[in-house]
């Protein structure tokens, strides 16, 4: 195991804790998602309702231990653009379908806490979230979409996922 997958777990593993103690504490009088306020986006709530710290754990080691992850609902729109948007560069992803995961509802109140946005898709690469469908496509246009790809760092291109991709990436042919 690499220093940087050590100190992504110990990170992991340290947040889940904290998130867990805030959650034996009044919740109403502190805001256990303020350490995503800077690296995953503005919170438009300051409560955890609906959301635990299974479902946070959950979401972090997805997200940390694949270079391109898509919380997504079978039946949008959006995230279909977004599975487009990858499927046309030839990027690998995982794919979460919340409206197949036994706690999809949970999952989405969560990425709501964590990234700001209820709608799906949520769409993270190396960690980040960069947003939706329409945020996917817009970096592809813009030709940033495949160096954010290209950046990922080690621990996010293990093989062995669920859903549609690995998580690795390979340019397309």
């Amino acid at each position: 195991m690499g220093i940087l997958q050590l100190t992504i777990s110990s990170l992991i593993s340290s947040l889940i804790n904290l998130l867990l103690f805030i959650s034996l504490q009044d919740v109403s009088a502190r805001d256990p998602f303020s350490f995503f306020r800077f690296r995953m986006g503005n919170l438009t709530s300051s409560r955890a309702v609906g959301s635990s710290a299974a479902c946070v754990q959950y979401v972090q080691e997805v997200v940390s231990q694949n270079c391109v992850v898509i919380f997504s609902k079978t039946t949008c729109p959006y995230c279909r653009m977004a599975k487009n948007v990858f499927n046309e560069i030839g990027a690998t992803y995982k794919v979460i379908e919340l409206d197949e995961h036994n706690d999809g509802q949970r999952l989405q109140e969560t990425l709501a806490h964590l990234t700001g946005a209820k709608t799906v898709p949520r769409v993270f690469i190396n960690g980040n979230c960069i947003g939706g469908g329409s945020d996917t496509k817009a970096l592809h246009q813009q030709g940033k979409l495949l160096p954010l790809i290209e950046k990922c760092a080690p621990c996010c291109t293990a093989g062995g996922a669920e859903g549609s991709g690995s998580g690795q990436f390979q340019h397309a042919k």
